[in-house]
């Protein structure tokens, strides 16, 4: 059973995502916060599978308080979704720096919202990809952390090359197609990459991805 804590300030988004996922057999809500603050105290009572966390919140903002939850060893298995009512927001991108598994827009279908919950606790894709893609494209430019072409040292040929493709948004499937390998030998390369990275999940080997310059926004399809 998925656990999820749903973390917005309004009651109806709220309401509205809970009809949706207990309405699902592998999937429970497990509590709902109303603020940052909340939420960062329910999570570490519930020790949800997943935080779906609005950005924009009082008291706390969902920004500062992903950071907390993914910068505290102990709640190392929380997957945190961040929730926006825009496609292109550049806190979005910070939080996905910080350490949230991707994003969702509010308004996004039933379908993807129950699919993504699900990927990111199985950590196989990162979310909205094509819209989580542009995003990164159009603020790794800006980030103010220095390059960390220096960590692609510790990667092998192969797996700086799985990288770069994990960058561009392939499934472990499509890199088996494009290598010429079985999808479990995909897969491992990207989990060795994420380890000597030390990247949380597939969203953050993204970012690194740009920020090293292994991928460039212009390489996008």
């Amino acid at each position: 059973m998925i656990r999820v804590l749903l973390a917005d300030d309004q009651s109806l988004v709220r309401a509205g995502f809970r009809a949706l996922l207990d309405a699902q057999p592998d999937i429970e809500v497990a509590g709902e916060a109303a603020d940052g603050e909340e939420a960062l105290r329910m999570t570490r009572e519930l020790r949800p599978d997943v935080v779906l966390m609005d950005i924009r919140m009082p008291l706390l903002d969902g920004l500062a308080a992903t950071r907390r939850i993914t910068g505290d060893d102990t709640l190392d298995g929380v997957r945190v979704v961040m929730l926006t009512t825009f496609e292109l927001d550049e806190y979005v991108f910070e939080a996905i720096r910080a350490g949230a598994s991707g994003f969702l827009v509010k308004d996004t279908e039933p379908e993807e919202l129950l699919r993504a919950v699900r990927a990111v606790v199985a950590g196989d894709a990162l979310l909205s990809p094509g819209v989580t893609r542009r995003l990164i494209a159009e603020f790794a430019a800006r980030s103010k952390e220095p390059a960390a072409a220096d960590a692609l040292a510790r990667l092998t040929e192969r797996e700086r090359e799985v990288m770069a493709l994990v960058g561009i948004g392939l499934s472990n499937e499509e890199i088996a197609r494009r290598l010429v390998v079985s999808p479990l030998t995909a897969k491992t390369h990207v989990s060795r990459a994420m380890v000597k990275l030390g990247a949380r999940d597939r969203a953050q080997l993204v970012v690194l991805a740009y920020e090293s310059g292994l991928v460039r926004p212009g390489w996008l399809g």
